[in-house]
């Protein structure tokens, strides 16, 4: 998936739950929901892309969005592919 549209789709996230007044609980909800609705290769793209100072849609990352990942980045790594025994 291209970073530019993950980048887009994390910002719109981020811009819903920046309307709430708890800032850590909007931190925290924005990192939840990446983890419970995005799969696992999606949430893979968004933290290379993030990790990659090449990656230009990564600089337009909101601040927020940014925190939330930085925050919770834990719980946001899928689990390592097994691989395929033959």
């Amino acid at each position: 998936m291209e970073s530019r549209h993950l980048i887009d789709m994390a910002n719109q996230i981020g811009a819903f739950f920046a309307s709430m007044p708890d800032h850590d609980e909007a931190v925290a909800g924005i990192a939840d929901h990446i983890r419970r609705f995005w799969e696992p290769r999606m949430r893979r793209a968004l933290l290379a892309a993030l990790d990659d100072p090449q990656d230009e849609a990564a600089r337009d990352v909101a601040p927020i969005v940014r925190e939330a990942i930085d925050t919770h980045r834990a719980s946001l790594e899928p689990a390592p592919v097994a691989p395929h025994a033959a």
